[in-house]
């Protein structure tokens, strides 16, 4: 018997899969005609299309979907294949995949296999056996358009428009540049449309084929190569121009004949970042954003977070050294060598023979300063709000970015901003175990790219959808394994709390054998005292990630680094009942050092029963900025210091017999350069070992403050 698949892609179907016995063919859409293609076998170049669009491998899917059926049958609580692909069963309905980006889950019934559904950022594929469509997330798609296209025997709710081949423009500047810009048309519509805009230092032709969705649904798509990248012409100095190019191409776009003057942007990272800048330029026809993972300013975000310089976005700045993104460049086998290069601005000249000018700009301003301030889209911000949809995870290393985001948006009206924030890495809804921490079955959601288009039809086509009724923010509690929801972040069923530093029978520092026996109170005791260690920047502590992988806040266990002498760890009693934090947290730290200089480096971590030491929260400071960045202040010998590091957004529960710990050191190899120590800072040949105190008590309170939730808040999944 013939069984038909049908594959989605954020509600749109793109190609119908045959399946007799052992054979397999496929009939893809031509976008480009609204046509269907001759059913032919089904081959690698044809599992190309559907990679292009969800990131899997559909015919390795049905290579092995007996073995997957034959495992289910047997109905394990897991199961491992003869490949080693491992899957867990979620609540007796689906089987999902562990340890691995971009997973694929398997939902059954008694007959076998019947949807495969697979989470990325900001689009979800389903393949379905036809006729089994209303069991998925696909049925949710009914609400956003309610009606069936009549043109197709298949179910798909709403119109499918063909796609025009790109028309290339050139946007010119006002500084004279010319911005190479991609014009894709909905074919068939008469009336003028909405455009989603793409700025993309990335490529403007790369990964098309997740923005055909937005065509297919009546919008332009204008993708655009930004200045000094690929075909626009003009310097590539990341940031530095995006406010003043943004604003110049949304006037282009409101211009031409098609439009009907309304752009929404959408993108992540640096094309989240985009947005923003375009947002800050006050200009009237932007009406909507949909940002994910977005960058924020350069010393609360990257590359130079807490005034330090992030030796970890090197893996990204050798990919982008040259006019055409180089990914290949992220992976050096020799990263340790490189990384202790100095001066700075040559690492590039010695690893990739040629200079990096765009770095070497970087670090001629070492403080901020107006070249900084030009690519701080949130203090440039002016003019209304703009409705904005904002996609993060606890483990984005831009996570910062979307913290103002966040803060920004605070004060817009009810209705203009939703958040949804997961236990998600920078590449987003795509990890069920990160480093193998396990993130939980419900970690990942099949409804981000439904929300984007709710949000579109309804703030540029008008459409009464409700999404603007919807909750304000839906998060992820880590421990829990639950989404919830708030109306405000921090949530508003949170209270402000304090964890107090205090000594313990032994030192905090660690001995090489075990971690430091710090202590955190919830009561300030009136004895004071200080914990001390000695930070070489030749022998720094390490941040644990792979650099090549371009991943920089991943959560990691830190039981065996915690156990060197120069990181101090304080640690509360196990505690008697869970205890849920939500937000960004703020750690205040009485210093004392005998050199100019150093950095203040903290992680919050998770211990459980077995004392295991997972990183859920982390953030860094240079002394020097204790009071600014605009004017660093160098440490006098003896002379304490208040210094005040706020941390990376969680949402944790901390589970009854876990406990909670504040880590402090003064380096970080592979996030931030090490810091000599000296008034030069982390640009140094000449370096010296600094003694540090911590000192915790009395009038010296060093101190956690964070959010934590009064109750179990509202379940949204």
């Amino acid at each position: 018997m013939k069984t038909q698949w049908n594959f989605y892609l954020s509600g749109i179907l793109y190609g119908k899969i045959y399946e007799e016995q052992e054979t397999k063919t496929v009939s893809l859409l031509d976008v480009y005609t609204g046509k269907w293609g001759q059913e032919k076998p089904f081959t690698q170049e044809e599992s190309l299309f559907f990679q292009k669009l969800c990131s899997r491998d559909l015919l390795e899917f049905f290579e092995e979907k007996s073995e997957y059926e034959e495992n289910i049958r047997k109905t394990p609580a897991e199961f491992v294949t003869d490949k080693g692909e491992e899957f867990t069963c979620r609540r007796g309905e689906s089987y999902f995949q562990r340890h691995r980006k971009f997973p694929k889950d398997l939902f059954f019934d008694r007959e076998g296999i019947y949807a495969v559904l697979m989470s990325a950022r900001d689009a979800v594929g389903v393949l379905v056996k036809k006729g089994w469509e209303e069991k998925t997330v696909l049925r949710e798609w009914k609400k956003v358009y309610p009606r069936q296209n009549p043109e197709w025997e298949e179910f798909q709710p709403g119109q499918v428009w063909p796609v025009s081949q790109p028309k290339t423009f050139y946007v010119t500047t006002r500084d004279g540049e010319r911005l190479a810009t991609d014009v894709y048309l909905p074919l068939g519509i008469q009336e003028k449309c909405s455009a989603v805009l793409v700025r993309t230092p990335y490529g403007k032709s790369k990964g098309i084929e997740v923005y055909w969705r937005f065509v297919q649904r009546g919008y332009a798509v204008v993708i655009q190569d930004t200045r000094g990248r690929e075909d626009s012409t003009g310097e590539w100095l990341p940031q530095h121009y995006e406010v003043e190019d943004g604003d110049d191409t949304l006037n282009w776009i409101a211009a031409q004949p098609w439009s009907d003057g309304q752009v929404s942007m959408t993108g992540g990272s640096y094309l989240g970042y985009v947005q923003w800048a375009a947002a800050a330029s006050g200009n009237p026809h932007l009406k909507a954003m949909l940002s994910s993972a977005c960058a924020g300013s350069a010393f609360v975000d990257i590359p130079r977070r807490g005034g330090c310089f992030n030796s970890g976005m090197l893996a990204w700045g050798f990919a982008m050294s040259e006019r055409q993104m180089r990914p290949e460049l992220m992976a050096q086998e020799n990263w340790d060598e490189i990384l202790k290069i100095r001066p700075l601005k040559d690492i590039p000249k010695i690893a990739l023979g040629h200079e990096v000018d765009f770095l070497t700009k970087w670090l001629e301003h070492r403080d901020m300063d107006q070249f900084w301030e030009k690519n701080n889209w949130k203090a440039r911000y002016q003019g209304n709000p703009v409705p904005a949809l904002i996609l993060s995870g606890w483990f984005d290393d831009n996570g910062m970015g979307t913290t103002e985001a966040l803060e920004l948006v605070k004060t817009w009206p009810k209705g203009t901003w939703k958040a949804v924030l997961g236990p998600w890495k920078h590449s987003g809804n795509a990890d069920y175990d990160i480093h193998n921490v396990y993130m939980g079955e419900d970690a990942l959601r099949y409804d981000v790219d439904m929300f984007c288009m709710m949000w579109l039809e309804h703030f540029l086509k008008g459409a009464e959808n409700g999404i603007e009724k919807t909750p304000a923010v839906e998060y992820y509690t880590l421990g829990e394994g639950c989404w919830k929801s708030a109306e405000n972040w921090p949530p508003e069923n949170t209270v402000s709390e304090k964890l107090h530093l205090a000594g313990g029978q032994a030192p905090a520092k660690g001995d090489g054998e075990n971690c430091g026996k710090g202590r955190l109170t919830a009561a300030l005791g009136e004895e004071k005292g200080a914990e001390e260690y000695t930070y070489d920047p030749e022998n720094p502590a390490v941040h644990l990630v792979d650099m090549s992988e371009n991943e920089l806040e991943v959560p990691e266990d830190y039981t065996q680094e915690e156990k060197r002498e120069d990181i101090l760890s304080f640690t509360t009693e196990k505690l008697s009942i869970p205890v849920t934090i939500t937000g960004e947290l703020s750690v205040l730290l009485y210093v004392s050092c005998d050199c100019p200089d150093t950095d203040f480096f903290v992680r919050i971590t998770d211990v459980d029963e077995q004392g295991r030491s997972v990183k859920l929260a982390d953030g860094v400071l240079g002394a020097k900025y204790r009071n600014g960045f605009e004017h660093p202040q160098y440490m006098e010998e003896g002379k304490i210091y208040p210094i005040r590091i706020r941390t990376t957004k969680i949402s944790n529960t901390f589970q009854e017999g876990h406990r909670i710990r504040l880590t402090v050191t003064s380096s970080g190899e592979n996030f931030i350069f090490p810091n000599s120590n000296t008034e030069e800072g982390f640009d140094s040949d000449k370096v010296q070992k600094a003694k540090i105190k911590i000192l915790w008590g009395g009038d010296t309170p060093s101190r956690i403050e964070f959010f934590r939730e009064r109750q179990c808040r509202n379940q949204v999944l």
